[in-house]
């Protein structure tokens, strides 16, 4: 990966996961719920990746791509229900795994699209 499009890898993941942080944030009393809007926000975090490394990714293949990288929803899913139901906990926990998850499934498509 070369430093340019390792900075726009940067720029794309990071505003990919403050975004999914505010959403898991706002969302965080309501289990699920945020996955509506976070995952969109994800799938556009990969096709948008793609561009920087010259492929061209089909939505469904962005999502075959998080579904790949983002196993780790699991423990998200399960911190959401065991502590995202009390306030302010539960959004700052929500906020942190939504960021998380999505900065790690981030680099981790980056890489493998360098690697084509």
């Amino acid at each position: 990966m070369t430093n340019e499009q390792k900075k726009k890898c940067h720029a794309i993941i990071h505003a990919a996961s403050v975004s999914a942080a505010g959403v898991g944030a706002g969302l965080a009393q309501i289990p699920f719920s945020d996955n509506a809007v976070i995952v969109p926000i994800q799938v556009a975090m990969i096709i948008s990746l793609g561009k920087v490394f010259d492929l061209s990714i089909s939505e469904s293949a962005a999502m075959s791509a998080l579904t790949t990288a983002a196993a780790s929803t699991v423990g998200r899913g399960m911190s959401q229900i065991l502590i995202g139901w009390i306030p302010g906990v539960g959004n700052v926990i929500n906020a942190s795994t939504a960021a998380g998850v999505t900065e790690a499934a981030g680099w981790i498509i980056a890489n493998e699209f360098d690697s084509q």
